[in-house]
């Protein structure tokens, strides 16, 4: 349904643009008035007048209830998600176990929680918040 309200709302917008650029500026009636040739239009003496501004009217009412239309739709969603296989940073992750060795004496093969250090330094602050003036 919003694909096919976009498409109406684009060739509404095209032809507001022409209809637009169609009609004549407020000046062009006083050449006619001394006998230019612009008074022999495809519409009439008059006709080209109220017929474009009748269209003006039309199309710019069929382009705001589009764009009404399109706003409420954007606002209105469902509350899908389109990131519905990405996992959530919040979600607990298990480790694997380790897995013990077979071989004896093999250095290589030990499992990463005996290869770290059974003691680590604490950061040092510093000293910039030792309480004292």
């Amino acid at each position: 349904m919003s694909v096919l309200l976009i498409i109406v709302h684009v060739i509404v917008c095209i032809a507001l643009i022409m209809i637009v650029l169609l009609q004549t500026g407020k000046g062009a009636d006083m050449g006619a008035a001394f006998g230019g040739g612009s008074s022999q239009t495809l519409f009439g003496n008059t006709g080209a007048s109220t017929f474009l501004s009748k269209a003006t009217t039309v199309a710019a009412v069929v382009f705001m209830i589009t764009s009404l239309t399109l706003a409420y739709l954007s606002t209105n969603t469902s509350g899908k998600s389109i990131m519905t296989h990405v996992q959530s940073p919040t979600a607990p992750v298990t480790a694997a176990p380790a897995s013990e060795s077979t071989g004896a004496g093999n250095a290589s093969q030990t499992s990463p929680a005996a290869a770290a250090p059974s003691s680590q330094a604490a950061p040092s602050t510093g000293g910039a918040n030792t309480g004292t003036k």
